[in-house]
C-alpha cells in the first residue's frame, strides 16, 4: 500500500462523466464508484485536491457563478462523505491563450504546494488526459493515467510521459495504490 501527501484528481472524466463543457450543476454527477474509491483511499490516510482546467469559461460556454455551483456541490460530497478536500483549484485559460497555471503548465500544483504545505514529490496526479500525466511528471509526482473519460486516446498519445500507473477507472486505481490489485 502507499499513502501520498496528496492525492490530485482531475475532475471531468476522472470523478464524472464528461459530456463535454458541463455549464449547470444538473449536468454534473459523479461516476457511481467515484466515492467509494475515493473513501478507500481517504480510510488509508489520503487527503485529495482538485486540479482542472475549465476552458469553457474563456470560450464564454461556462460563467464563474455556475463553476462556482458545481464546485459547491463537490465540495458538499466530499465533506457529506467525510473525504478531506483541500480545494479546488481551476484554471479558465483557453488553449490558444494558455498560461502556466492551465495543465500540463504546474502553477495551480505550487499555488496549492504553497496553500496547504503539500510535498508535491510525495503526492500523485489521476487524470484522464495528456496534460494530467504531464503536469504530474513536471512536478516531480507519480501519476496515474484513468481510461475512464478521454483516457484511452490519452493512452495512445503519451509520447514520451510514463504514467506510474494505469487503470480502468479510480475504483481500480485506488485498488492499485492500496495494492488490492496489479
Amino acid at each position: 500500500m502507499k499513502q501520498y501527501d496528496t492525492i490530485f484528481l482531475d475532475r471531468d472524466g476522472t470523478l464524472n462523466p464528461d459530456p463535454g463543457y458541463i455549464n449547470s450543476v444538473d449536468q454534473f454527477t459523479f461516476y457511481d464508484y467515484t466515492m467509494d474509491a475515493l473513501k478507500q483511499l481517504s480510510d488509508s490516510g489520503n487527503r485529495f485536491c482538485i486540479i482542472t482546467n475549465q476552458s469553457g469559461i474563456a470560450r464564454g460556454i461556462v460563467t464563474l457563478e455556475a463553476l462556482a455551483e458545481i464546485h459547491d456541490y463537490v465540495l458538499n460530497a466530499f465533506h457529506e462523505n467525510e473525504l478531506e478536500l483541500l480545494g479546488i483549484y481551476f484554471c479558465p485559460d483557453h488553449p490558444d491563450e494558455a498560461t502556466e497555471n492551465r495543465k500540463p503548465g504546474i502553477g495551480m500544483f505550487q499555488e496549492a504546494a504553497i496553500d496547504h504545505q503539500i510535498d508535491l514529490a510525495k503526492s500523485i496526479m489521476i487524470g484522464d488526459a495528456v496534460s494530467d500525466i504531464e503536469a504530474g511528471v513536471n512536478s516531480n509526482m507519480d501519476t496515474m493515467l484513468l481510461l475512464s473519460g478521454r483516457g484511452e486516446d490519452a493512452q495512445k498519445n503519451l509520447g514520451e510521459f510514463s504514467p506510474t500507473y494505469i487503470a480502468k477507472d479510480l475504483a481500480e486505481g485506488a485498488g492499485q495504490i492500496l495494492g488490492m490489485s496489479s
